[in-house]
């Protein structure tokens, strides 16, 4: 779990410089959080999203403020179809800055994918309005008011079941 810990929490009271955050028994990799970010994001760029999202947990873990870390690891944990951990970080973005069109989006697409369709759909009209530009952000706002429509007029709650089955759309804009 991500440390919301602000960088001041993390200051060792004798030296006044930032502690490392406590890894319990485990032992963090090889460098420090830039190179775990950089190894992860390559790892990620490479279509390895699962030992991508190892790494970058560690680097969220030390930098729990960075935006890009944590954008990094949303989208590793998306392409890895562990939605509920990237919907998690992609929230912790848009709490941090809400006027993050990107945020939004990821955020957006990743409670589609756990069926939380109307919360999908706030999300998506959001990063939709910020950048109308982004033809992604229109179409994955379509669809997904679209399957809000066909549910309605089916009598099913605007919320599915984890069980429903459906192909979502990749996370590029």
């Amino acid at each position: 779990m991500i440390d919301d810990a602000s960088p001041a929490d993390n200051q060792d009271p004798a030296s006044g410089s930032l502690a490392q955050p406590e890894w319990g028994d485990l032992t963090p990799p090889a460098g420090e959080p830039y190179d775990w970010f950089r190894r992860g994001s390559d790892l990620l760029d490479q279509g390895n999203s699962a030992a991508a999202a190892e790494l970058l947990t560690w680097a969220a873990r030390a930098e729990p403020q960075a935006h890009s870390i944590r954008e990094a690891l949303a989208r590793a944990y998306y392409d890895s179809r562990r939605f509920e951990d990237s919907a998690r970080e992609f929230r912790a973005i848009v709490d941090m800055a809400p006027d993050d069109d990107y945020a939004h989006f990821g955020l957006g697409l990743s409670l589609w994918r756990m069926r939380q369709f109307p919360d999908a759909a706030e999300h998506l009209a959001v990063a939709a309005a910020m950048r109308p530009d982004r033809a992604a952000y229109g179409r994955a706002l379509r669809q997904v008011r679209a399957t809000l429509s066909a549910r309605e007029e089916a009598g099913l709650s605007p919320i599915g079941s984890p069980d429903e089955s459906a192909e979502f759309p990749p996370m590029t804009p």
